[in-house]
C-alpha cells in the first residue's frame, strides 16, 4: 500500500486539495493558486529552486488568498518523521552547496523527500566537479571530454527504483535528467512524460521535455496529462519550435484567463516577437517588463540583442551598466556587456565577455552563438566554426548557429558545406528570407541556377527583409539573357524600395534604373528610357551612363525615330513616370515622380 501511495506522487497526502484542473480549465483560479503555492513549497524543500521560483512567480500574478483558504503545509509521513533530523541537517549543507556532505548524512534515508535530496546532492556534486574541471583545464572553446562521474551509478540505482515503481514525480524528474545527460534521449522523453503525469504541477519536468522535442511531429505522439499546466507547456514549446502564431495565441488566452500580471508570460511574449523579428513590438514589451520587474536579469540578453540590431548604443550601455550593478557574474549580464562591446566594434573584448559567460555556464546557448559571431568579425574562422558547433550541440534548433556555420564556410569558399548548413537553417526558419537568399547564393555558386531562382523568388514571396532577393533574381535573368523577366524584377524591386516610404541607401537602385533604361532603349520606348536615364543621373555611379543615354535618345528622336508600340504590355513604364505628374504617396505601378533619390 505504501508503494501505491508513493507511486501516485503523494499528491493527496502532501496536502494538495484536488487533482489539477483539466487542460484549458482556468475557471477556478483560487484552486490553481493553491496548487502553485503548494508545489513551490515542495520544490524548495527538494532544492529545486528554479521550479520553485517559476511556481511562485505565477502564483504572485494571481489574487491573494484569504487566511482560511491558504493550503496547509505538506503533511508528514512516519518515514518523514524518522528522517527529519538527517534531512534538516543535510538540507542546510545542500543550501550552502556542500553537496557531498549533504549526501553523506542522507545515506539510508527511506522517505521520498530525503531520498530525492540524497540522489540530487550526488548528481549536483558530480556536475559541480565536472564544471570546475572544465573551467580549470580548458578554455571554453576546447571540447572537454569531462564527464559527470556520478551519472552511471545514479542511473543504475534510479532504474531499479523505477522498475519497482517507487519513484514519485520528483524522483522521475531526476531519473529523466540523468538519462538525458547520458544522451539516452528516447528513454528520457518517456520518463519526463511519466513525471508530468504523476506530478503535473512541476514545471521542471515540462521544461526538460521542451528541450528534447525537436519538431511538431514528435509533439503529436506524446500522451500528455490533461491539465492546465499543459497550456503553459504548449505555449513554451511553440515558441521554441518557431511556431510563433500558435504560441502568441496560447499566451493571449492565458492572459485572458487571469494571468495578465505574470512577468513570465510577458517575457515569453517579448521573446516570441524577437523570434519573428518584430523588433519594435518586442522592444516595447521588454521596456514594459523592466518597469514591472526592474531587477530582472533573465531574458535581458535577448533584450540586448534587439538593442544591438537597432544600434541603440545609449540604451545598450545603460542596460549593461544597470545589470552590472545588479549582478555582474550572471551569464546574461556577461552577454549584454559582450553585445555592448561588439556594437562598439571592440570584438576582442566582446569575445572575452562571451567566454566569461561560458565559464559561468558552459551550456548557455546564446553565448556560444554570439562568440561565433565575434570570431567571424575577427576573421578567425576555425574558432568561429568551433563555437557554432558547440551551440548546435547544446541545442540543435538554434538556426543562428547553422546560419553562422554556413557563413564561415562561405568565407572559406566551400559552397557544398555552405549549402548543407544553410539548408538546416532554412528548415528551422522556413519563412526567413535571409536563409533563402543565402541558399540562392550557394546554388548560384554551384551553377544550379534553376534552384537559385526558386530560392530568390521564395525569399521575395515570404517578405524580403533586406530587399535583395529581387535584385539577385534580376541579375540571374540577365545572365540567362531573359531580359523581359529581368526588367520585371527590377520594376518590382524599385516599387518595393520606394513604397516603403523610406529612402533606403540602396546601391542597387541605380543598377535597376540603368538596366531598365537600356532595356527600354532596346525596345525603342524613348519616353520610358529617358525617364529611367534621368533617374540614373541622380546616382554617382550611373550618372555618366545616364547622360550618354539621354544624348543618344535625343539624337534618335531628332532623326525622327518613333517610339515602338509592339512590346509586351506588362513592361511599359506607366505614363505617370513623367516629371509633370503630381506626386503620389503610394507608388503605383512605377510612379517615381514622388521620389528624389
Amino acid at each position: 500500500a505504501a508503494i501505491g501511495w508513493e507511486r501516485g506522487g503523494g499528491m493527496a497526502a502532501a496536502g494538495v486539495a484536488a487533482a489539477p484542473l483539466g487542460s484549458g480549465d482556468f475557471s477556478d483560479l483560487r484552486e490553481i493558486k493553491k496548487q502553485l503555492l503548494n508545489v513551490a513549497e515542495r520544490s524548495r524543500e527538494r532544492g529545486l529552486q528554479h521550479s520553485g521560483k517559476w511556481a511562485s512567480e505565477l502564483a504572485f500574478a494571481l489574487d491573494p488568498l484569504p487566511l482560511s483558504e491558504l493550503p496547509p503545509p505538506p503533511a508528514l509521513t512516519e518515514e518523514d518523521a524518522r528522517d527529519l533530523d538527517a534531512y534538516t541537517l543535510a538540507k542546510s549543507y545542500f543550501d550552502l552547496k556542500e553537496y557531498d556532505r549533504a549526501a553523506y548524512f542522507l545515506r539510508g534515508c527511506k522517505s521520498q523527500k530525503a531520498y530525492f535530496l540524497y540522489m540530487y546532492s550526488r548528481y549536483l556534486s558530480g556536475e559541480k566537479k565536472k564544471d570546475d574541471e572544465t573551467v580549470d583545464s580548458l578554455g571554453p572553446l576546447e571540447k572537454g571530454q569531462v564527464k559527470n562521474e556520478a551519472l552511471r551509478e545514479l542511473r543504475v540505482e534510479l532504474s531499479k527504483k523505477h522498475k519497482a515503481r517507487e519513484l514519485d514525480g520528483f524522483g522521475l524528474y531526476l531519473y529523466g535528467v540523468v538519462l538525458r545527460k547520458l544522451d539516452l534521449v528516447k528513454e528520457a522523453i518517456d520518463v519526463f512524460v511519466e513525471a508530468a503525469h504523476v506530478l503535473p504541477l512541476h514545471w521542471g519536468a515540462w521544461l526538460e521535455l521542451c528541450n528534447l522535442i525537436t519538431d511538431k511531429e514528435m509533439l503529436k505522439f506524446l500522451s500528455l496529462p490533461d491539465t492546465w499546466m499543459k497550456e503553459f507547456f504548449l505555449a513554451h514549446i511553440y515558441t521554441e519550435l518557431q511556431l510563433i502564431e500558435e504560441a502568441l495565441q496560447k499566451y493571449q488566452s492565458l492572459i485572458d484567463a487571469g494571468f495578465s500580471k505574470s512577468t513570465y508570460i510577458i517575457s515569453q511574449i517579448a521573446v516570441a516577437y524577437h523570434n519573428i523579428r518584430d523588433i519594435d513590438k518586442a522592444l516595447s514589451i521588454f521596456n514594459e517588463l523592466r518597469k514591472q520587474d526592474p531587477y530582472r536579469i533573465e531574458n535581458m540578453d535577448t533584450f540586448s540583442n534587439l538593442l544591438y540590431v537597432r544600434s541603440m548604443k545609449p540604451e545598450l550601455s545603460y542596460l549593461a551598466h544597470n545589470l552590472c550593478e545588479i549582478d555582474k557574474y550572471r551569464v546574461e549580464t556577461c552577454c549584454v556587456i559582450g553585445n555592448y562591446y561588439s556594437l562598439r566594434s571592440q570584438h576582442e573584448k566582446a569575445a572575452l565577455y562571451f567566454q566569461r559567460a561560458l565559464k559561468l555556464n558552459p551550456r548557455y546557448l546564446g553565448a556560444w552563438t554570439l562568440m561565433g559571431h565575434e570570431y567571424m568579425e575577427m576573421k578567425n574562422t576555425s574558432a568561429a566554426i568551433q563555437a557554432y558547433r558547440h551551440a548546435i550541440e547544446v541545442n540543435k534548433r538554434d538556426y543562428r548557429a547553422w546560419y553562422g556555420l554556413g557563413q564561415t564556410y562561405e568565407i572559406l569558399k566551400m559552397p557544398f558545406y555552405c549549402l548543407y548548413y544553410y539548408r538546416r537553417a532554412h528548415q528551422l526558419r522556413p519563412n526567413d528570407s535571409r536563409m533563402l537568399v543565402a541558399l540562392g547564393e550557394c546554388y548560384e555558386k554551384l551553377n544550379q541556377l534553376v534552384e537559385a531562382k526558386k530560392c530568390y523568388w521564395r525569399a521575395y514571396a515570404v517578405g524580403d527583409v533586406e530587399k535583395m532577393a529581387l535584385v539577385k533574381l534580376a541579375k540571374l535573368h540577365e545572365q540567362l539573357n531573359e531580359s523581359e523577366q529581368a526588367a520585371q524584377c527590377y520594376i518590382k524591386y524599385i516599387q518595393d524600395v520606394y513604397s516603403c516610404g523610406e529612402i533606403v541607401e540602396h546601391l542597387e537602385v541605380s543598377t535597376a534604373f540603368r538596366y531598365l533604361a537600356q532595356y527600354y532603349f532596346k525596345c525603342k520606348l524613348w519616353d520610358e528610357a529617358s525617364a529611367c536615364a534621368q533617374k540614373c543621373c541622380a546616382f554617382n555611379d550611373t550618372r555618366e551612363e545616364g547622360k550618354a543615354l539621354l544624348r543618344q535618345i535625343l539624337q534618335l528622336r531628332n532623326q525622327g525615330e518613333t517610339s515602338s508600340t509592339d512590346i509586351a504590355a506588362p513592361f511599359f513604364l506607366p505614363a505617370s513616370l513623367s516629371a509633370s505628374n503630381t506626386p503620389t504617396r503610394r507608388v503605383s505601378p512605377l510612379n517615381l515622380s514622388s521620389v528624389t533619390p
